[in-house]
């Protein structure tokens, strides 16, 4: 990304917090085979500080939407708290394949990374996994297809997507945990807002919120929403 467009990103900033709006298909950070990277891309957010901000938690490659970043040492261990004590909100929006087995519910179900012969690594629903919890709500369906926002109250590597599928609904898109390994559609998961508690006495609660891009409109405007997209 040029300067410009990340720029173009920030969804809210202050002297502790930046909320960025993170495109899809970009990973956050460095990894076996990425060279390509958000932190590659964060000098222009300085805002004439002599560091660059940092991640303060992560998103999956394929996610869009709110990306929360720390700008120094002491903002960053007060957002780890909050994030360790799950006092962050975080609203996620998605189209599925199919819907969940009631409009609204909640599912505690213990989620285990494993590798499999020839697909590597995958998350899935086992006893012997960590406690993982989410909430969601189905805000609208079409062309069997199904719009959910979900609540994850538990923070593990791809819990909503892990989830849905055990819910009978997989991710359009979804590569990993959907029925088709190969999907022409990208993954239909946006990080849709967050909500941080005040990192000080006087401070207020800090609220963000993403549109979604362009690549899930169809998918949605099919399941009834009707959002402002950008690219």
């Amino acid at each position: 990304m040029t300067p410009d467009e990340i720029l173009a990103r920030v969804l809210y900033r202050d002297q502790d917090v930046i909320v960025l709006d993170k495109p899809a298909g970009l990973a956050v950070h460095a990894g076996p085979g990425t060279t390509d990277h958000l932190e590659l891309y964060l000098d222009p957010l300085r805002f004439g500080w002599s560091q660059n901000p940092r991640l303060a938690h992560r998103l999956d490659r394929d996610t869009s939407g709110c990306l929360i970043l720390g700008r120094h040492d002491k903002a960053l261990k007060r957002l780890g708290r909050m994030f360790e004590t799950h006092r962050i909100e975080k609203v996620y929006w998605s189209v599925c394949l199919g819907a969940p087995p009631q409009m609204r519910g909640r599912i505690e179900a213990p989620l285990l990374k494993v590798s499999e012969p020839g697909r590597g690594w995958r998350v899935r629903v086992d006893p012997a996994g960590q406690r993982a919890v989410t909430d969601w709500v189905v805000l609208g369906q079409g062309g069997g297809l199904c719009w959910v926002e979900w609540r994850p109250r538990t923070g593990r590597t791809h819990q909503i997507r892990a989830h849905a599928a055990h819910l009978g609904c997989p991710l359009l898109g979804d590569a990993v945990h959907g029925p088709d390994p190969a999907p022409s559609a990208p993954l239909h998961l946006h990080s849709r807002a967050v909500t941080i508690p005040p990192l000080a006495p006087s401070r207020s609660f800090i609220e963000a919120e993403a549109m979604p891009p362009i690549a899930l409109q169809s998918a949605l405007e099919l399941c009834g929403a009707k959002v402002t997209t950008v690219p």
